[in-house]
């Protein structure tokens, strides 16, 4: 017996010592990798050396008394640490499979559940001298029953991660022996325990388990040296795959798109056909960045390439040029294809992109050019694609074909661009501003803002003249800060001159009212020129309304809670109702000059003045009118119950210096 439980207690002695070692080598794997799961492998390597010293110190103690504290202590240890090491490994394994992570809170629970499970399966009857069976069942059926059941789960587990790792099937087999060890030991145990045969395979089984985790150890050495040269190798592959594919959105690269773009042509060429090489660009994604986030930005960006690669039309070069730029080009037979292509890509790109909770929709500009009919060489055609993707940017056209002269209007228009921009850094845009008459006071209720051009050449500028060419490029949000700007600084200038604060209303585009930076640069202007934000009023056309009533709304309500008022400018020649008047949370109504023009000759414009006023009023909206030219037009505003009016009776646009002896004279 004693020379039995000597050899016992060496085997276990010697396979601590391995698993020792195993777990020191596989720690050196995780301080190169830093890898999780290898961590907590490192750990239960660690623990099942642990339980193999507590089952060498236990054999080497001998038969002892029961209730020896020395005794408990080491059956302690070693259940604990079975428990421990199975845990671990599971936690490892799920980690590999899932690359999810595991809260630290959950490791410190679940230990300490372990721990108090070990206390009791040790403490349990461990004073009845008559609870043997008892005591082996805790100690040695229970932990052989867990250790099957998890082991059942490791190999499946295993099985369902698809490498091609020879080890992977060593281990998914070494699974399976130890779940068939450690389930046929349990149910064993409880049904033939006193038996003979039973008990002599109890002394086997010791080697058993030495052999295999000897087999386990140096196979999870492999398997890290294979797992390690499968990342280097997927490091290498993604490497190459980056080198030519955008990272974002796994489209071409731009280089990559020049190298094949030849290739595509000259293809084309052999199949008698033309290719059609299109630039699309998506409108406005910085604002849909600033609205939902740049993660969503790069997930629709994502889903458009992979749009655009499953197209059915099937392509021949995919890529992305740059930010919200795409390549697309597809051999056409026919010139009548290139419409039904362009049309096809402005439907695959405007379904909805549901991002989380939210369902974006997009639009996109497209420019196009063919080979052989606008160039034979890849850059000359993709410049050409670039003039025609320029063209219809600038005009607001869904898309438009290249065509010869379109270099001179984009050269034209780059020119212009380089002016407006020189004229608003060199401050030659100027602010003339027209007085609005408050008709129950007959005093100034405040004054419109309204931009003008003092050209260095062609002397003073109207709107007329150069908004088109701001809209064309883009510059509306430029134009739209400069302006509210100019407006702050002339609000302080006159109560710092006159001791008078003056309203002065500023029209906004829907870019600049629907920026998230609005707020926040009027609240910078407020506080940069010290004026109260009861003297600014920002009017918005019934078209900024309807782009998107509820961004639109919120907006509002932000700007009315900072004691700003907002009006809707030109009412009745956009596209919305009255019904939007019972929504919109605005203070002032507008009527446009085409309905105050012959409205004392047409009585049908005093039926459409006088029920916009009464409707307004019933809504507890003001009403002003614009274009009031004469005292008849007055009269009747007046007799319809209008609050205020505008226009060249009353005064027309003045310059600030002229505003100043108006203001004196009022």
């Amino acid at each position: 017996m004693a020379a039995t439980l000597l050899g016992l207690s060496t085997l276990y002695s010697v396979e601590a010592l391995v698993m020792l070692v195993l777990s020191f080598l596989v720690l050196l794997f995780y301080r190169d990798s830093g890898v999780t799961f290898i961590k907590l492998l490192t750990i239960s390597l660690f623990f099942l050396a642990t339980s193999l010293v507590g089952l060498a110190i236990q054999s080497w103690l001998g038969i002892v008394s029961l209730a020896s504290s020395q005794y408990l202590l080491v059956s302690f240890l070693i259940v604990a640490s079975k428990y421990l090491h199975l845990l671990f490994l599971l936690f490892a394994i799920y980690i590999a499979r899932s690359r999810n992570r595991v809260g630290f809170k959950w490791l410190v629970l679940s230990s300490a559940f372990i721990v108090i499970l070990s206390a009791f399966s040790v403490i349990a009857y461990a004073t009845d001298s008559t609870a043997l069976y008892s005591r082996f069942y805790l100690r040695e059926s229970l932990v052989s029953l867990i250790y099957g059941c998890s082991f059942l789960f490791v190999g499946i587990s295993l099985w369902m991660i698809r490498t091609a790792f020879f080890t992977r099937r060593v281990m998914i087999t070494l699974a399976a022996w130890f779940t068939l060890r450690y389930l046929l030991f349990a149910f064993g145990s409880v049904i033939v325990l006193a038996t003979d045969w039973f008990r002599s395979i109890l002394l086997v089984l010791p080697y058993l388990d030495a052999g295999g985790h000897m087999v386990l150890g140096f196979i999870v050495l492999i398997w890290l040296q294979e797992a390690e040269r499968y990342q280097t190798d997927h490091v290498k592959n993604k490497a190459k795959y980056l080198d030519k594919h955008d990272s974002l959105t796994g489209a071409l690269n731009r280089e990559q798109v020049m190298e094949k773009l030849p290739l595509a042509m000259e293809q084309a060429r052999d199949n008698g056909s033309e290719l059609a090489l299109f630039l699309i660009d998506i409108k406005h994604f910085k604002f849909l960045n600033n609205t939902y986030g740049l993660k969503a930005g790069d997930q629709v960006l994502g889903e458009v390439a992979t749009r655009l690669r499953q197209s059915i039309l099937m392509p021949n070069i995919v890529g992305r040029l740059s930010g919200d730029s795409f390549i697309y080009a597809v051999e056409v037979y026919q010139q009548e294809q290139l419409k039904v292509v362009e049309t096809h890509l402005h439907e695959v790109i405007s379904r909805a992109y549901q991002i989380g909770q939210e369902s974006i929709l997009i639009q996109a500009t497209t420019g196009y050019a063919t080979f052989p009919t606008h160039g034979d060489v890849a850059e000359d055609l993709l410049q050409k694609a670039n003039i025609a993707l320029h063209q219809a940017e600038v005009t607001n056209i869904s898309g438009l074909a290249y065509q010869p002269g379109m270099e001179a209007q984009s050269q034209e228009l780059l020119a212009r661009e380089k002016e407006l921009k020189q004229a608003m850094q060199d401050h030659q845009l100027v602010l003339h501003f027209q007085p609005q008459l408050n008709l129950y006071t007959n005093r100034l209720e405040g004054v419109e803002a309204l931009v003008r051009w003092q050209h260095p050449e062609n002397g003073l500028l109207f709107p007329g003249d150069f908004l088109d060419d701001i809209e064309k490029l883009g510059l509306s949000s430029e134009l739209d800060n400069y302006v509210l700007d100019m407006a702050c600084q002339q609000i302080a200038a006159w109560y710092q001159e006159y001791q008078r604060r003056v309203t002065v209303a500023v029209n906004l585009t829907a870019v600049e009212f629907q920026d998230p930076k609005l707020i926040a640069t009027i609240q910078s202007l407020l506080f940069k020129y010290e004026i109260p934000p009861k003297c600014l009023e920002l009017e918005i056309t019934e078209n900024v309304v309807i782009t998107d009533i509820a961004t639109v709304m919120d907006t509002i309500v932000v700007l009315q809670n900072m004691g700003i008022s907002v009006s809707i400018d030109d009412f009745g020649t956009g596209y919305s109702s009255l019904a939007y008047l019972r929504e919109l949370p605005i203070d002032k109504i507008k009527i446009d000059r085409s309905f105050i023009k012959d409205v004392a000759n047409n009585d049908s414009d005093i039926t459409i003045v006088k029920s916009m006023i009464k409707l307004s009023h019933g809504l507890g909206k003001r009403v002003l009118a614009e274009g009031v030219e004469d005292e008849s037009q007055l009269s009747i505003l007046k007799s319809l119950g209008c609050d205020a009016v505008q226009g060249y009776f009353i005064a027309k646009p003045m310059p600030t210096e002229a505003l100043a002896k108006y203001l004196e004279r009022k």
